[in-house]
């Protein structure tokens, strides 16, 4: 699919790996709906890209809904969904003291890296699904965002895991099922990327986490990241697939 000229959507397009999207997707021609919880931080970056900033929790079909209306009126109906909203959590299931981990925070996690990212996804496939079909019956393109963690889980990742694991799990089925409708499905699992919350690690940390890379022993670049989100646009034959962005990156257990 052409990106040029297209409706796009990006949640967690605020910042981080998202923001990185967003301006690509811009760059390349993109009308792009800044979608992220941080209004003030989304207007910011919409502004530099010449898009319109959504206010959304993606957990919250109202929200939602409330989002893609305003992103459909300013730029028409979007073929593209870019799922890089997520949030992250470390807790061991049994802690120092010896109590068991907070079933609220592994609920939290899940709740928004999955349930949102699915709550989302079918709002607009059903959508997506009524547009006119364009070049061997395509109508769109949706991309999650997992993490090597699926795979690599470390301790105290269970929450995190389990979440990005979900993601990586729905891809297949979500597009066997939506291939009726014209539309892809694939998903991104990076490795160590120098996200703002990964500079807010002191710099010895960093360069710890950026030398258990094997190559390059760099830590990821957003732009990277956001590149790669695009070629899934473009290449129409990538459709039920999980990539890892790592640079062969196996996590250690902790």
């Amino acid at each position: 699919m052409n990106i040029e000229g297209q409706a796009v959507l990006v949640t967690g397009g605020a910042s981080g790996l998202g923001e990185a999207t967003a301006r690509e997707l811009a760059r390349l021609g993109a009308k792009v709906a800044v979608i992220d919880v941080n209004l003030e931080l989304a207007e910011k970056v919409a502004a530099d890209i010449g898009g319109v900033a959504c206010q959304c929790d993606i957990t919250d079909p109202h929200s939602v809904q409330a989002a893609l209306a305003k992103a459909t009126a300013a730029h028409g109906p979007a073929r593209i969904l870019m799922n890089i909203a997520g949030i992250g959590s470390a807790k061991r299931i049994v802690g120092k003291d010896g109590t068991a981990a907070p079933l609220e925070d592994f609920a939290r996690v899940v709740n928004v890296n999955l349930v949102g990212a699915y709550n989302i996804s079918r709002l607009f496939a059903a959508e997506c699904a009524k547009l006119p079909a364009g070049e061997d019956g395509q109508r769109g393109v949706m991309m999650f965002t997992a993490s090597v963690a699926a795979f690599d889980g470390q301790v105290g990742q269970q929450a995190y895991s389990a979440s990005k694991g979900g993601l990586v799990s729905m891809t297949l089925p979500m597009a066997r099922d939506l291939a009726q409708h014209g539309i892809r499905v694939c998903t991104i699992a990076p490795g160590l990327f120098a996200t703002p919350l990964m500079k807010t690690l002191p710099e010895a940390v960093q360069q710890s986490l950026a030398a258990s890379i094997p190559f390059p022993a760099r830590l990821g670049k957003p732009e990277e990241f956001a590149q790669l989100a695009c070629h899934i646009v473009t290449n129409d034959h990538l459709n039920g697939e999980v990539i890892r962005l790592d640079g062969a990156l196996r996590m250690a257990p902790r």
